[in-house]
């Protein structure tokens, strides 16, 4: 006996019904994800309740905002090149860095402004006509000279809670004060300030041991200006009047012998000063009181020595009596 087939209406229809309607059945339905309002979105919330959004972060938010600044930048650099010329000789050149080489000093990346450090002024000249006035002087050399020709010159004043040393020397190596409770060197704080080889003057902190200058690391110098120029070193800085307690670090509102010295340096490095008898103040020296003191250098000593007149007046004379 033959069975008749079976009748699946049921499973048939269904994908007839996908055959004949073809990719247009495959669209995606409301309730696929993020079809419509009503759908649900990847982490299961409806795309119409309140708070999805913000609940399902976009992963392509950050990447779209890099995307579209880096088109922005790309776009304000090339248009930048193109208002300066388009490449030609308008248009400034860039080093990998991105950075400007149009001799500006001023770099720039991608159209905007990179920082650069400010301008370094021009040492201002010490004036000597305040001495005595507003600021403490000693001079060394000469009689008449001033900070550009004294062999030595040294000149302080109080800003604020600060004391301002400025030093200048014929030298090309070194230039320094000490601050001595004695007028022989030995355990003396010391501020030298050195010509290196790259034609920098820096601002160093020494320590006599006996007679030898030891460097300290402790710098309490601030504010630091230096200068080569005319075979001198010259330089400016201050440093606090008061210091926390240290056997290398004085405290300038006490009075001092101030001991003067200078000599060359060898690879930044401050050897022997040049005189065997550095001058030095002939009574201690306070910050509050402002002098203005010369001292004359050995070679005008000697004919400014009291033995030395009496000599020359006995000469005259002799020479004008004549002989029998």
């Amino acid at each position: 006996m033959v069975l008749p087939p079976r009748q699946c209406p049921g499973s048939w229809a269904p994908l007839l019904w996908l055959l004949l309607s073809g990719p247009a059945a495959c669209a995606a339905s409301p309730a696929d994800d993020g079809a419509g309002p009503g759908g649900r979105g990847p982490r299961g919330h409806a795309r119409g309740d309140a708070g999805a959004e913000e609940a399902v972060p976009r992963h392509d938010s950050s990447y779209g905002t890099f995307a579209g600044e880096f088109y922005d930048l790309r776009y304000l650099s090339e248009e930048g090149e193109a208002a300066g010329g388009g490449g030609t000789a308008g248009a400034e050149t860039r080093d990998l860095g991105g950075r400007s080489g149009d001799g500006s000093g001023t770099g720039v990346w991608a159209g905007y402004p990179f920082p650069t450090a400010p301008p370094v002024d021009p040492f201002a000249k010490i004036k000597v006509d305040d001495c005595g006035k507003t600021k403490g002087c000693f001079r060394y050399g000469k009689p008449g000279c001033n900070a550009e020709t004294c062999d030595y010159f040294l000149s302080y004043r109080m800003i604020g809670a600060d004391v301002e040393f400025e030093l200048s020397a014929d030298t090309d190596g070194w230039v320094a004060v000490g601050f001595s409770s004695d007028k022989k060197m030995g355990g003396d704080d010391v501020m030298a300030c050195v010509h290196d080889d790259n034609g920098r003057v820096r601002i160093q902190h020494f320590y006599n041991v006996g007679q030898w200058a030891k460097e300290i690391q402790r710098n309490p110098a601030r504010d630091e200006e230096g200068v080569f120029e005319n075979n001198r070193v010259t330089c400016r800085f201050k440093r606090p009047v008061n210091v926390p307690r240290d056997e290398t670090i004085v405290d300038l509102h006490l009075s001092w012998y101030y001991l003067f010295a200078w000599g060359p340096a060898i690879q930044g490095s401050i050897t022997r000063h040049d005189i065997d008898s550095p001058p030095t103040s002939e009574r201690v020296v306070s910050i509050y009181k402002y002098e203005d003191i010369f001292m004359p250098s050995a070679a005008y000593q000697t004919f400014s020595s009291p033995f030395c007149l009496l000599l020359i007046v006995a000469l005259t004379f002799y020479l004008l009596m004549g002989t029998p």
